[in-house]
């Protein structure tokens, strides 16, 4: 699926590609549509109507992602909220021994998110992802999001990675067409971002539900050989 033999970098997204996405589909659709609710007086529908509207204008920019900005925006305590569910964050079961083979291969792995420096920080503190990177970037750091091409010019200036030799995971499909077009080389998408889902069809790039598939191929192809 993947030519090992020519990747020294992985980036890796977080949410959806080494989480469960079902705590963020929940908490932005379910649990703080609920809350608003309770807090404005609106009725629940209205608030998800409400916000689904909201979201669907700002995805893809750093607003969507931004703790702060719907911190004002609702005039709620959005970190403390999350906490509140915060049970719902978990790895991916397959995520584990992944991250272990791309460590013992000697490849350099860097997690890059869009995710807000809080929800980075509330999943490091709920996971063990820090255990497996130790390079861990939100896109909030530069300014705009992997949607951008200013990002990744940004990123490669920051880590000097070869595009050529680098591959990118990622379980969404604009995301993963700004790194092609950027000309990441070597890149992954994951079909089941969200357990509690069905299995997205994916034919734009190669795609995974099960990163135990690549297992094999990754220690075989080891840059510590």
């Amino acid at each position: 699926m993947l030519d090992w033999a020519n990747i020294d970098t992985v980036l890796l997204d977080m949410d959806g590609t080494l989480l469960d996405l079902h705590f963020d589909n929940y908490f932005w659709l379910e649990h703080l549509p609920k809350r608003w609710s309770e807090i404005s007086g609106i009725s629940t529908e209205e608030a998800k109507a409400q916000l689904k509207a909201e979201y669907d204008v700002l995805q893809g920019k750093l607003e969507w992602y931004c703790l702060d900005y719907w911190g004002k925006r609702l005039q709620l305590p959005i970190t403390e909220l999350k906490r509140e569910v915060m049970h719902k964050i978990a790895m991916r079961a397959d995520v584990p021994d992944f991250l272990t083979a791309l460590k013992k291969s000697g490849r350099s792995i860097v997690l890059v998110t869009n995710a807000h420096p809080g929800s980075l920080s509330l999943k490091i503190e709920r996971t063990e992802l820090s255990n497996y990177i130790s390079e861990l970037i939100s896109t909030h750091e530069f300014g705009v999001t992997k949607e951008s091409q200013a990002l990744w010019h940004k990123l490669q200036a920051r880590l000097g990675f070869d595009p050529k030799r680098t591959l990118f995971v990622d379980d969404s499909l604009p995301i993963l067409h700004a790194a092609k077009e950027f000309g990441i080389a070597h890149l992954l998408a994951v079909a089941n971002p969200d357990s509690q889902l069905p299995v997205r069809s994916i034919t734009e790039f190669p795609a995974i539900t099960d990163y135990t598939v690549l297992e094999d191929e990754i220690l075989l192809a080891s840059r510590l050989a």
